[in-house]
């Protein structure tokens, strides 16, 4: 039986939800996918099992993924979505409502960080609390963010990529951006029909950029992979093969994008912490950052040290269980900010 005060922290991503429980560490990482039966709208399956059906469902069923580029897309499949991990990660006969804390993209309106927290308490959290991703994500790679010094976080998920350089405890400066894995996968997709007459599902394309994608090229022999789809001009299944370097033309202008925030960040970073980032480099979590290459690339065009944090995909999901430890800093950081964006929106507007 677990006690009163069960926390919970939430990694709300648009590829994989990761569950962590105060005390067990974590006890979920699921892919946000949602099977529906369109007439009744009854959830048939949630997770794992749902993802299997994607691209192969009869007529009646349909597996949607409820969150897009970070932000929900649809609210009452990802209250659902969120009642059906939080009572698997808890168990349904909790006495008490847990405490949640979900991670948000830096970029979020306040309309989209109200619907997170309003559907958090919909699915059954006694209280709903959010945290900025690369502020999870420093605090779940065991980053010291307390101290007066400059870190820099690149947070690379499915649905958005944070950039921020934090200090003292919050986000000095950041730039989220509606690119991750997923946009990604959709160029892989768009490359493969162009070039081949050859249609993919999602589940292939992610598949190709596990496999074969490389961020940095170093010309050396590259990888290959047998694909298999439909061939528009004639209908039929039909065996490709695609190399890394092909793959890399097709995700470039997305690579290319990601290290043009990074380079903006550091830009607007002041001096002092800028030259703590020299010394410390630039820390890289997030699935997407396990894309191969992805460091020496931030490493050459930044020309500072660029490192993986230990378990990249973990991170985020860790730091929010951690945060909420600290949610008195946390929320006098949180006033802080509304602060600064109320007197910023004022200066613009007068």
């Amino acid at each position: 039986m677990f006690h009163m005060n069960t926390d919970i922290g939430i990694d709300l991503g648009t590829a994989n939800i990761i569950v962590f429980v105060k005390g067990r560490g974590i006890v979920l990482k699921e892919p946000s996918v949602v099977a529906l039966d369109k007439t009744s709208g009854k959830v048939i399956a949630v997770g794992s099992q749902a993802r299997r059906m994607l691209g192969r469902t009869p007529g009646n069923i349909v597996a949607i993924r409820p969150l897009r580029d970070g932000v929900i897309a649809d609210y009452d499949v990802t209250e659902k979505m969120l009642r059906y991990f939080i009572d698997k990660a808890v168990g349904r006969r909790l006495m008490f409502k847990p405490r949640v804390m979900v991670c948000i993209p830096s970029g979020v309106t306040g309309v989209e960080e109200r619907a997170v927290r309003q559907a958090t308490i919909q699915a059954g959290a006694r209280q709903a609390h959010v945290i900025e991703e690369p502020l999870a994500a420093a605090l779940g790679a065991g980053l010291d963010i307390s101290q007066p010094g400059g870190t820099m976080v690149v947070d690379i998920g499915g649905g958005t990529t944070d950039v921020a350089v934090l200090s003292l405890g919050g986000i000095v400066n950041s730039l989220s951006l509606r690119l991750g894995g997923d946009k990604f996968d959709e160029a892989i997709t768009k490359f493969v029909r162009r070039e081949f007459n050859l249609a993919i599902g999602e589940r292939t394309a992610e598949e190709i950029k596990m496999e074969v994608a490389d961020a940095y090229p170093n010309g050396g022999s590259p990888l290959a992979l047998q694909v298999r789809g439909r061939d528009l001009i004639n209908g039929m299944p039909k065996e490709i093969t695609v190399t890394s370097d092909q793959i890399y033309e097709a995700i470039k202008e997305n690579l290319v994008s990601v290290v043009g925030a990074v380079k903006e960040v550091l830009e607007c970073t002041p001096p002092e912490l800028a030259a703590d980032i020299v010394d410390k480099g630039i820390v890289l979590t997030g699935g997407g950052a396990l894309l191969r290459g992805f460091d020496t690339l931030i490493s050459n065009e930044t020309g500072l040290n660029a490192f993986l944090a230990e378990d990249p995909l973990s991170c985020v999901a860790v730091g929010t269980g951690r945060a909420l430890t600290m949610l008195n800093v946390l929320n006098a950081q949180h006033k802080r900010r509304l602060i600064r964006k109320a007197i910023r929106q004022k200066i613009y507007a007068g």
